[in-house]
């Protein structure tokens, strides 16, 4: 079966603890801007993009933080333009005292060009930054297996 050349990535939607939180860390970190939101009680929730473009949705409904140990949704990619940018994202997560996992920005796998920073949000929700290159001459943190899949 040939998948269809129309079905393309939407946004991603994602429940979390405490949406003010929320909104303030992506909208510090990743500079997304709110599109819509709602802050009536029992339906709080936001919708955040660049410019016009929908990315993400936060709804605030969860109890409890991000657990890895259970089924769903493995880690939230963000594609910047270049290494610069993900250079810039590292910088407001270290402002912000948040480490990165494996200490900064790596290759996605031994050899490639890609550099990609790995972090959690406010919640644990895993997230990645990347660039298409940038990372070349990098040592890769998890050998024989991409690093986006064991942080």
């Amino acid at each position: 079966m040939t998948p269809s050349p129309e079905l393309v990535p939407g946004h991603v939607g994602l429940s979390v603890t405490d949406l003010d939180r929320s909104l303030e860390f992506y909208r510090q970190v990743l500079h997304l801007e709110v599109i819509q939101s709602s802050v009536d009680a029992g339906r709080r929730y936001a919708f955040l993009g660049a410019g016009e473009r929908l990315l993400l949705t936060l709804w605030q409904q969860s109890e409890a933080g991000f657990e890895p140990s259970h089924a769903g949704v493995h880690h939230v990619a963000f594609q910047v333009p270049a290494l610069e940018a993900v250079q810039a994202v590292e910088s407001r997560l270290r402002a912000r005292g948040v480490v990165p996992r494996y200490d900064g920005i790596v290759p996605h796998r031994e050899g490639a060009d890609s550099a990609a920073l790995f972090f959690t949000d406010p919640d644990g929700i895993r997230l990645e930054v990347y660039s298409p290159s940038g990372a070349a001459g990098l040592a890769a943190p998890v050998p024989g297996a991409p690093s986006c899949g064991f942080f």
